[in-house]
């Protein structure tokens, strides 16, 4: 007897339709899985058998043989448990194909017969909603994520045999009711920018970031609040769109970062790998593949401390990302796209002993070496961080005794403002707002700011990708400023942000 149940595998952020059909004939006792299963899937035979047997149904010792349709994609994860042992069950005449018919199931099956959590779920959802399916059979711990896809109704079981009741009407399952808190009005954090005191530089810098989108490289000495700077910059940006928070939710399914029970991620990313990394940690990879650090900070902040210590071929891979917003995974079977359109905040030493130029402390480096140190991170990469500053030590008696600086809310609200003017401006089809991903509307720039910006330039011989940064910076200080045109002072300004570019390629 044959029997046919729907179900989905993961392919890259994406999930690919699969329809799980069941043979079950006379021949010596086997049970076959075909159409290009890896080994969870293959493993699902084992799991599958003992479900059956510790649910109370019936395992004959038939010859089986499943095929997962399409037979040229791979299938990979133990997901394809439940709808495997629902085919084995139609095609032993234990349950109806009437009665899973529109139904799109999916989930992980124990030995005695329960299901467990799996990642990927919301795409599951998503790719459920393109096909009309009538309902997602998933695992509880499933529930609430798939939910968020209103349009298609979720059931949310705990056992294969409480699936069969639900399916035949012995017991049906109201459905998971959407459970979406609405965005929070601010970043829920105990991190305050209240408690960066004597930098004002570095903080004014953090908001023209936050307020354009832009990627930051903070240059300093150990321990004058780089990395303080840098795990506040996310309690200044704005809250997530539900677009927004829907695509981080679904990035964080497919990397099974996705706690059990949870909905949507409201709060911004903040990712800070370490220096070890590999590329594939970084960039994506694996049999998948399957997403890298990059695309789990997208739409939120990338923080590499120490980003000469980082492998140079997992450094030189952040460039299609910081110029394209995505990034593409190649394999043998296929490549796979992964959005990755983060703010990048790095961090790093003026030299090796890290203190070239500190007032306080004697640099012990020859010109070599310093050279050496900084020529780890290349010229290209730096031409693609927008603003590069210098971080000094800060006075003992202002860190003391100073005035606290303003607070994250109200440096937040000027940046909703700034982002606000540039959608605006967008909208009536004027230059787009600013951002490390392109520029376009010159006409938006006095001609004094275009003298200011050719002289220095020449001077201090920009590339086109630099000068494109500049232009970038501008954009956001004016928005600040609330200017549809960039003026010379904002172009002055944004100059100021090319420390490494005013130095020749020598530390700040």
């Amino acid at each position: 007897m044959l029997a046919a149940v729907m179900s989905a595998t993961l392919v890259g952020l994406d999930a690919l339709p699969v329809s799980v059909e069941v043979d079950v004939g006379p021949g010596l006792p086997s049970f076959a899985i075909v159409g290009l299963p890896d080994a969870a899937v293959q493993e699902a035979r084992e799991r599958v058998r003992a479900a059956i047997r510790n649910s109370r149904y019936e395992m004959p010792p038939r010859r089986t043989v499943v095929n997962l349709a399409p037979g040229d994609r791979r299938k990979e994860g133990p997901g394809l448990d439940l709808p495997i042992a629902l085919g084995v069950l139609i095609a032993t005449g234990q349950l109806s194909q009437e009665a899973v018919r529109g139904y799109l199931a999916i989930g992980e099956l124990a030995l005695d017969g329960s299901l467990r959590q799996i990642p990927g779920v919301l795409p599951v959802a998503q790719a459920g909603r393109a096909l009309g399916a009538r309902g997602l059979l998933v695992p509880e711990p499933n529930a609430v994520e798939a939910a968020v896809v209103e349009e298609v109704p979720v059931y949310a079981l705990p056992t294969l045999r409480a699936v069969i009741d639900h399916l035949t009407g012995a017991r049906r399952v109201t459905p998971t009711a959407a459970t979406v808190p609405p965005p929070l009005p601010a970043q829920t954090s105990s991190l305050d920018l209240a408690s960066v005191r004597a930098q004002p530089a570095a903080r004014r810098a953090l908001e023209i970031a936050a307020a354009g989108g832009l990627n930051v490289l903070l240059v300093g000495p150990p321990g004058v609040g780089k990395t303080m700077l840098a795990r506040r910059l996310p309690t200044i940006l704005p809250a997530l769109s539900r677009v927004e928070a829907v695509e981080v939710t679904k990035i964080y399914s497919v990397a099974g970062r996705l706690p059990a029970g949870s909905g949507l991620i409201w709060q911004r990313p903040f990712r800070t790998p370490h220096h070890t990394a590999s590329a594939s940690a970084m960039i994506g990879g694996g049999g998948g593949p399957r997403p890298g650090e990059i695309t789990l900070a997208h739409h939120g902040v990338l923080f590499l401390d120490e980003l000469p210590e980082f492998r140079h071929d997992v450094l030189e891979g952040l460039r299609q990302p910081l110029e394209d917003g995505m990034v593409v995974v190649a394999r043998v079977h296929g490549a796979v796209r992964f959005p990755a359109r983060f703010m990048l905040v790095a961090a790093m030493n003026p030299c090796a002993c890290g203190y070239r130029g500190d007032a306080h402390r004697t640099c012990t480096c020859t010109p070599g070496q310093v050279q050496r140190y900084l020529a780890r991170v290349s010229g290209p990469l730096l031409d693609r961080i927008d603003l590069h500053l210098e971080v000094p030590r800060p006075p003992t008696d202002a860190l003391l005794a100073g005035p606290p600086g303003e607070s994250s809310l109200r440096v937040r609200d000027r940046v909703i403002a700034a982002r606000e003017r540039a959608a605006h401006r967008a909208a009536r089809g004027g230059s787009i707002p600013t951002g490390p991903h392109g520029w376009r509307g010159i006409d938006t720039v006095d001609d004094g700011a275009l003298g200011v910006l050719r002289s220095a330039a020449e001077r201090l011989m920009l590339g086109a990708r630099a000068t494109e940064r500049v232009l970038c910076v501008a954009r956001a200080i004016a928005d600040l400023d609330g200017s549809d045109h960039i003026r010379s002072a904002h172009v002055a300004e944004a100059l100021q942000y090319r420390a490494l570019d005013r130095s020749a390629g020598r530390p700040p």
